[in-house]
């Protein structure tokens, strides 16, 4: 991995009681070493295989001014940590859920793109055995399970300031409160929505198949084609490019595939990331709630799946072998 640590800086907020969240402060920023490198390098790869939402900087976010101003070297990069440590414990402190942990604040550079990785790390303790077979108990940071993370793509900021993508962050186990506080914290707004996208772009989808007027399974392999590119596409880390997938797909009467999206008004991004749940749907149904959870290729739909819906109910035939076997077996039918 071609990753290169410009500064890193390490401090701590340690939670006292209920309302009290303590910060001690490191008075140097931590030495770019072998093992300070190989922990960058994990948690940069843990955080970009996870799905991420988007945010920009509002016009009146303190951070922004304070990066800006780190940027312009007006302020030394330990100092900007230091004070916007103070910020995050101030923010994170306004909601139950907070914990202590190491706070992290990372200047590094992937592929020539520099990025700022702010996090909150948890330490976690297990248990070593050393050369002579002792046991013996260790802390280290829980970087697998890291959910309040930033990152800003300080090349895109600085060379595309229009750019509704150069901020990201994970919405973590709590959902929208570690959002609101992390948003609250950078000074930010969503920006672009990755799931609106992907639901988009399967609205066109069906959308340009109905207009050609394609049968079930025409249709079905039109949206296969679309999955499978969209999915190489997730597979290798890229984004879904719309003239790329149009290039992959044959054209439906007279109009490709983006120019259709084009004309018919979709707002589509000329690339943007893909969102695996949202994907399923071009080739699968599927749905859980009330103790119910169902899954099937929806080419099944009208061949062994039947749905009414006038009384909502689903009608399956043919259940799988183990399924079958296990309703045999507990209610003793033959």
């Amino acid at each position: 991995m071609s990753l290169d640590i410009d500064q890193i800086a390490l401090h701590q907020m340690i939670k006292r009681d209920e309302q009290t969240l303590e910060l001690v402060l490191r008075d140097s920023l931590l030495p770019s070493n072998p093992t300070v490198t190989a922990m960058m390098e994990e948690l940069h790869r843990v955080y970009s295989a996870k799905s991420k939402a988007y945010g920009l900087f509002n016009e009146e976010s303190e951070l922004a001014d304070a990066l800006r101003n780190c940027r312009k070297g007006e302020d030394d990069f330990l100092a900007f940590s230091r004070a916007a440590s103070a910020r995050l414990r101030d923010e994170l402190g306004k909601y139950p859920f907070a914990e202590g942990g190491i706070v992290l604040f990372g200047h590094y550079r992937y592929l020539a793109v520099e990025y700022l990785l702010i996090a909150v790390l948890s330490s976690q303790n297990s248990m070593r055995v050393n050369e002579e077979l002792d046991i013996s108990s260790t802390h280290y940071l829980d970087i697998n399970h890291a959910d309040i993370v930033a990152r800003i793509d300080l090349t895109e900021w600085e060379t595309h300031p229009d750019s509704t993508r150069y901020l990201t962050f994970l919405r973590g186990r709590v959902g929208r409160k570690v959002a609101d506080f992390f948003m609250d914290f950078l000074g930010a707004s969503v920006g672009l929505d990755t799931k609106a996208q992907n639901r988009g772009l399967l609205q066109a989808v069906d959308d340009y198949c109905a207009e050609a007027s394609l049968d079930k399974n025409e249709r079905q392999n039109y949206r296969q084609q679309v999955y499978s590119y969209c999915n190489e596409q997730l597979q290798a880390g890229e984004e879904i490019a719309l003239q790329d997938l149009s290039n992959e797909l044959a054209p439906l009467g007279e109009k490709t595939f983006q120019a259709f999206t084009q004309d018919q008004g979709y707002e589509l991004e000329e690339s943007f990331p893909a969102d695996r749940t949202t994907l399923r749907q071009l080739t699968k149904f599927a749905g859980s709630g009330g103790g119910l959870t169902l899954n099937f290729d929806a080419m099944l739909l009208g061949e062994r799946i039947f749905w009414d819906p006038a009384t909502d109910t689903l009608t399956i035939k043919g259940t799988p072998p183990n399924l079958r076997d296990q309703l045999q077996r507990r209610t003793g039918a033959k």
